[in-house]
């Protein structure tokens, strides 16, 4: 029932607020009440990139070993590698830059009139001889060519000077 949902976002929140004690408490309760190790390890692959991101990118690494581990072996075995899981994300860093910046994308997209603005020509593949006399991939610097990065537009005209990473005025 509702216990489900209050009971992972107490987890959720719980690692989200750094207390491994409280952490381990609520992965208890989920699984010694019969909750699904992989629906907990899910949520885990999601808390790494949502809540800590950046900040720790071994993170989602820690994550899906503990889903494979969980899918390998089972319960009783398995909630000693959540466990392990969960005070590593408790004791993390944390980051939503990553989270932020993606849905600030989605926002643009979604707030957009019109047809989306096309692929600029020089990002473009140009795997036929008539793509190619189109311009497609024309003046387009493949940068590990150079020894520092190149100045080169990669967003459409109509986003130049878009940065998703820095807070969205709604």
């Amino acid at each position: 029932g509702e216990e489900h949902y209050n009971c992972i976002s107490a987890l959720h929140k719980s690692m989200r607020g750094s207390d491994e004690n409280a952490s381990l408490y609520w992965l208890a309760r989920m699984l010694e009440g019969g909750e699904d190790p992989l629906y907990v390890a899910r949520r885990l692959v999601r808390f790494a990139s949502e809540d800590i991101g950046l900040a720790d990118p071994s993170a989602l690494t820690q994550a899906v070993a503990a889903y494979q581990g969980c899918h390998f072996i089972g319960m009783p075995e398995c909630e000693v590698i959540l466990a392990q899981c969960v005070v590593y994300f408790a004791r993390a860093p944390k980051s939503i830059e990553v989270y932020r910046a993606y849905s600030n994308v989605k926002e643009c997209l979604r707030m957009h009139t019109g047809p989306l603005p096309p692929v600029p020509l020089h990002l473009r593949n140009a795997p036929t001889r008539l793509m190619k006399n189109l311009g497609y991939g024309k003046g387009y610097k493949y940068n590990p060519m150079y020894k520092e990065p190149v100045e080169q537009d990669y967003l459409p005209e109509e986003l130049k000077g878009m940065n998703f990473f820095k807070e969205r005025k709604t």
